[in-house]
């Protein structure tokens, strides 16, 4: 037996950590700026930073790419010449 002490997520003193579906979820909603306080304060505790960084980095660019993509289709339908 090791004498190192064991982190048991859930346990005493610990808290869980979010999985990646959740912080996702953290990030979507707070780009829309609807994030009651509870939530919030729920979320402070439990997300990570770095990946709530990744989580909206990646957000951020899938909405740039959706921009693009929908300009390109309205251009290339011939809608925008009007």
């Amino acid at each position: 037996m090791t004498d190192t002490p064991t982190h048991q997520p859930g346990a005493a003193g610990g808290s869980r950590r979010a999985t990646v579906l959740q912080t996702a979820r953290a990030v979507f909603w707070s780009f829309f700026g609807v994030r009651r306080r509870a939530d919030y304060e729920h979320d402070v505790q439990r997300l990570d930073p770095r990946h709530v960084i990744l989580a909206g980095l990646l957000g951020a660019a899938l909405f740039v790419l959706g921009l693009v993509l929908l300009v390109k289709w309205v251009v290339g339908s011939g809608m925008a010449a009007g």
